[in-house]
């Protein structure tokens, strides 16, 4: 088999149905790259999760009357507070965080978003405890303890929060996902209608071919590899589209976010594990569905 002759038949189906080549190539890029999008999640997820599940505390938020007035935590109630609780035999380690220390945080963490760090008011963040604890999976016996203890306003148990922030998550994840299959489906039906209407443009040199003693696989290899061609030619944006949101998006809009460690940032090598993946998927894809059309749909 001359590969100059596939290969120059492949360019030239690609030539002939160019519109339905591009519509093949966006909705393979479309689909791959929210496909891509849900794996990023995945793996952000993942280490997000490993690194709270060695952070995770509870906080001791303190009443407004305390926060306001003894930022040392100098003074009864919140001196005999901070006792009882380094005192504890259930929590590690505390770590007291007064009000001024509270907004110099937050300001860190929303430093890309200066209308809201202007709303905020030092006023607005109590002081509180920061506490890591011996066991991390029984933070309700340390809510029980010291909810409406003198001095404290509330206790929050960050694992709430945590389950909260990681549904969302995966809800966008799961989202991805659905419309990547939904696209996903688009794209067989375009892959399949483009190999058909390459194979009806070329159907008498191919009838010709057939007369001469060319096989079946010699005709059908160039409408196969054209649909191979493109999927990967839509893998390739798509990855490159990834790499642009996730410096873009991350590096941009999210850097005081991930910079705070609030969640871990997707990472080059996080999108050179993804890439090859989809190209993978794109030529699986691409092969199975033109192979499955040319025999469904064309005898010669």
């Amino acid at each position: 088999m001359r590969a100059s002759f596939v290969l120059s038949e492949v360019l030239t189906g690609l030539r002939r149905n160019a519109t339905m080549t591009v519509a093949m190539i966006l909705t393979t890029m479309i689909s791959l790259a929210l496909l891509g999008g849900g794996l990023l999640v995945v793996r952000m997820i993942d280490k997000t999760q490993a690194v709270y599940e060695d952070k995770l505390e509870v906080q001791v938020y303190l009443t407004s009357d305390i926060s306001a007035n003894d930022k040392r935590c100098a003074k009864d109630p919140c001196k005999k507070l901070r006792s009882d609780l380094e005192n504890d035999p259930a929590i590690e380690q505390v770590t007291y965080e007064n009000r001024d220390q509270a907004y110099a945080r937050f300001k860190q963490i929303f430093e890309s978003q200066p209308e809201l760090v202007k709303l905020a008011r030092p006023e607005a963040l109590p002081g509180s405890f920061n506490l890591k604890l011996v066991n991390p999976d029984r933070p309700d016996v340390i809510v029980q303890e010291y909810s409406g203890r003198v001095g404290v306003d509330s206790v929050a148990d960050q694992s709430e929060f945590l389950e909260r922030f990681f549904d969302a998550l995966n809800g966008f994840r799961d989202l991805a996902f659905l419309v990547a299959a939904v696209l996903t489906a688009a794209t067989l039906l375009q892959i399949s209608n483009t190999v058909q209407v390459s194979a009806f443009t070329r159907r008498t040199e191919v009838s010709i071919m057939r007369l001469v003693g060319a096989t079946r696989w010699y005709t059908q290899l160039p409408f196969l590899l054209e649909a191979v061609v493109a999927g990967l030619v839509g893998a390739v944006l798509a990855i490159g589209f990834l790499f642009v949101i996730a410096k873009v998006f991350l590096g941009g809009a999210m850097s005081g976010v991930v910079s705070a460690n609030v969640i871990s940032p997707i990472e080059t090598s996080d999108l050179l594990l993804v890439s090859p993946i989809l190209a993978l998927i794109s030529i699986l894809i691409s092969a199975s569905t033109g192979y499955v059309t040319l025999r469904l749909y064309v005898r010669q």
